[in-house]
């Protein structure tokens, strides 16, 4: 199974995405926090994380370290209410292959898992 954090502090948004991509054959692992997907990412092999980045500059030092080490072997898809240049330049520094804006076009960003897994060679399977 082709596995997806999702990691969003809104409940109906990590609700809908989960939605989204378990209708398309992936398995969600939704996170309420970054902290939450620091401890659980190291249990599975998951394909990407789904991250929003509008609070992520608002963590400590170490949560934003941690975050950019885990971008460097999986690879962030950046998701944000803010299409603003700070929350551009917020993805580009967590390392981020992707940036879209909410609410997200749904075949863009099942697109864009699939782009990922494949460039990256992930096949997504535990």
């Amino acid at each position: 199974m082709r596995i997806v954090y999702v990691v969003d502090g809104d409940a109906s948004v990590r609700e809908g995405l989960s939605r989204l991509l378990e209708s398309a054959g992936l398995e969600a692992m939704p996170c309420a926090s970054v902290e939450d997907f620091l401890v659980r990412v190291q249990a599975h092999q998951p394909v990407c994380v789904l991250l929003d980045v509008s609070g992520v500059w608002e963590r400590d030092a170490s949560v934003r370290a941690s975050l950019h080490s885990v971008a460097r072997t999986l690879p962030i898809i950046a998701l944000s209410s803010s299409d603003g240049t700070a929350a551009r330049r917020r993805a580009r520094e967590m390392g981020a292959r992707h940036f879209f804006h909410k609410p997200v076009d749904a075949a863009a960003l099942l697109d864009s898992i699939d782009w990922v897994a494949h460039v990256d060679g992930r096949n997504g399977a535990t």
